[in-house]
Formats: C-alpha cells, structure tokens, sequence
C-alpha cells in the first residue's frame, strides 16, 4: 500500500530531552434493527440536527502518567483533572470523539512512554466521564505492543463504554461498521493510520489495524452507507511530524477521497486529522469539511512548544433540505445528504508546569495579561488552522 507507507514519517512523539533507542446529549452506540413502528419514529427524529466535537492525539507521555498516578492521591491513575476543561464541550455535544493514540499496558503495569508506549487503561474512564463517545484507535503506536496492547486497549475501552474503530481483535471486530446515534442521524466513524512505525503487521491478523488506502476507505463508507449511516465520519492518522502545513499527500488523499460520490451524494461527509502533534489547516475541499490535523490534546512537554498546542473541531450537522436543488445535488448535498451549516474550532494548550492542564484558550480570562505562553499558543493555533482560507467558508472560533 504505497499511500498507507508514505503518508507520515518515523516516530516524533518522544518528550522534550527524550529520544528512542532505534456524554453527551445524545452520542450512543447504534442497537440492533428495529420493527416498523420504530423506524418511522426514527426517519421524524431524523428531521433534527445534531453536534460534533472532536478532538486531537491522547499522547501519554512518562509525565503525563506520573501527573494521572499523582492526581489519583495513591490509588490508581486518575486522567480526568488534567482533560477537564474539554468536558463542558464533549458533554455537551451531542457527539463527541477523541483519538486514543496509545495502548494500553496490563492492569497493574508496568507503564510506559515513548518511543513504546504502554498507557494505564484508567485512561479510557477518564476520557468516558468526560463525555466523550467514541475514539479513533488507529497509530503509528497501534502495534507497540503486538496484539495483547491492541486486546488490553479495547477490552478496558469496552469497559469504559467507550466506542472504539481503527484498531481490531479479530476478523468480524474489524468488518462491522461502528455506528453511532447523535440527535437523529446514524453516524458511522471509520478510522485508519499511515502505518505503525516500522512494526509490521502480521500476515495472519491483517484486521488487527486499518492503513491508510483510498479505495479500500471509499468502500468502507460505502458499505456503512449501505448499512444505514447517515453521516460518514473518517479519522485519519496521517501527514509529517512537526510540519504545520498538511503535505503533499494529506492534501491528495483527501482531495479524492472528498470527490467520492455514489448516486450524486458524496460518500464521506468529514474528515479528522491526527498525527503531526502541531496544529494544522482546516479546509473544505470538493465541498466537504477537512480537519488536516487536531495537534495533540494530551502530550509531556516537547522539544517544539507546538507539541502541546491543539484544537477542537466542531461543527453542526443538519438533516436533508427536501428541496434537493440542483446546486445541492451538483455539490454532494442532494439526495437525502446531511449538511454542515455551522463549523468551528476551538484552541486548547496543554500546560505542563506546574502540573499538566489543559487549557481552553478561547474561554473568557484564559489568557490574562502577561501570560506569554498562553499568547503564544492562541496566535499559533488560530494561524494554523485558518492558514488555508478556512474563515471563508465560514469557519469561526468557539468558546
């Protein structure tokens, strides 16, 4: 697959000094079919729209377990203080998702950062209580820890109530479409990785994480389509490390996977970036809304200041305009397609001393006068992510 190979560089994700040696009001899982009744019930609760929030790289670093160990006063490993300022708007929406780039190691450790990480699984709790429903688990750190990290990882996310895609136990896992509910629609989230940093995937459990190969994701979301998703949702684990600009292949990738269209609709309806641990570009391209890249929303202090820098995507979905004009259906918003009608994001600092907080950037008095650092990161992200004419489409900053 040379698309998968090529579409991210080697590892980056090391602390600063560090080097390697080589809920919502709605989001829940979708249930089984239902009667007649139930479904004509489901098509009037379609006419409602619904909320997305999505968020970048769970990066847990040695210090970011040493902070959860600390902050859980002696018993266990306690995540949640160090996210709490992403929970108003993961419990808020009616559809939130992370990206859980790291698996877990066993139930009472040992622990580890970078370059293998092996995360305490109390993380997929934390990241539950504060509201989020799903998370993309497909990295180049999927395979750190061969297939056990891939099983511990999903068992204690199962757990958590923590919808999961991009990483699989077994064959059938791997093929069923996660569906997912928000205000009316169907949501399906699919997820995929560049690679996994040179750990190469085994020939008899080739379904043990998704690569990235544009015909192989158009045909996935067709199938969740098929299998009633309303809305199509892909997370992509992809670009270069520390590059703010999406690259070259980031940029063609998503250009043909956004001018996929089955019957005059367009097959995905959004795209998430992770990866590059910077903030990147938002962009609509081929009409459709593209987030390059999240930067990372929990990380140890790095070397680039960047590496702490994030933001959060949200946006509005509407159902179908009846209507069904020519100009929506020329734009992939015809035939029975739900719409974006409000997009925005919100910027987030990941501080690291004295303790490790996130810190919503657009709240009101988060950058007081005189915090530089704070500042700093504002003007970084907002640069990056309106970099590609983004406010043009209508893109604005949230609260």
């Amino acid at each position: 697959m040379a698309a998968a190979t090529a579409l991210g560089g080697l590892a980056g994700c090391g602390e600063s000094g560090r080097s390697a040696p080589g809920a919502g009001t709605g989001g829940h899982a979708e249930a089984g079919r239902e009667g007649s009744g139930a479904v004509r019930q489901e098509q009037q609760q379609a006419r409602h729209g619904f909320t997305l929030v999505a968020t970048g790289d769970l990066l847990v670093h040695d210090s970011i377990i040493r902070q959860a160990k600390a902050d859980a006063g002696g018993s266990g490993y306690e995540f949640g203080r160090m996210i709490s300022a992403a929970k108003p708007m993961a419990s808020g929406a009616d559809l939130a998702i992370c990206h859980m780039e790291t698996v877990y190691g066993p139930d009472g450790g040992p622990f580890s950062g970078y370059p293998l990480f092996e995360t305490p699984p109390h993380l997929a709790a934390s990241v539950k209580k504060a509201g989020y429903d799903s998370c993309s688990t497909a990295s180049n750190h999927t395979l750190d820890a061969g297939s056990k990290g891939v099983g511990r990882t999903l068992k204690a996310m199962g757990a958590a109530g923590l919808r999961h895609v991009g990483s699989a136990r077994n064959p059938k896992e791997a093929a069923a479409p996660v569906m997912l509910r928000a205000g009316g629609a169907k949501v399906a989230q699919l997820a995929y990785t560049y690679g996994t940093n040179g750990i190469p995937v085994p020939k008899d459990k080739p379904w043990l994480v998704n690569l990235i190969e544009p015909r192989r994701i158009i045909a996935d979301a067709r199938a969740a389509r098929r299998a009633g998703a309303d809305v199509v949702v892909v997370s992509m684990h992809w670009g270069t490390e520390w590059q703010q600009e999406p690259d070259a292949l980031q940029r063609s990738v998503a250009k043909k996977l956004t001018a996929a269209r089955s019957g005059g609709r367009r097959d995905i309806d959004l795209i998430l970036g992770t990866h590059a641990h910077v903030p990147q570009a938002y962009e609509k391209v081929n009409g459709t809304w593209v987030v390059y890249g999240m930067g990372d929303q929990i990380a140890g202090k790095m070397n680039d200041p960047r590496g702490t820098m994030g933001s959060a995507a949200r946006f509005r979905f509407e159902p179908p305009d009846e209507r069904g004009g020519g100009d929506a259906k020329r734009n992939g918003t015809g035939g029975g397609a739900w719409r974006v009608t409000r997009a925005g994001f919100t910027p987030f600092l990941m501080e690291t001393s004295p303790r490790h907080t996130l810190v919503n950037l657009a709240a009101k008095g988060s950058r007081a006068a005189g915090n530089a650092e704070r500042e700093h990161a504002y003007r970084t992200i907002r640069k990056a992510v309106l970099s590609r004419g983004a406010a043009r489409d209508g893109l604005r900053m949230m609260p």
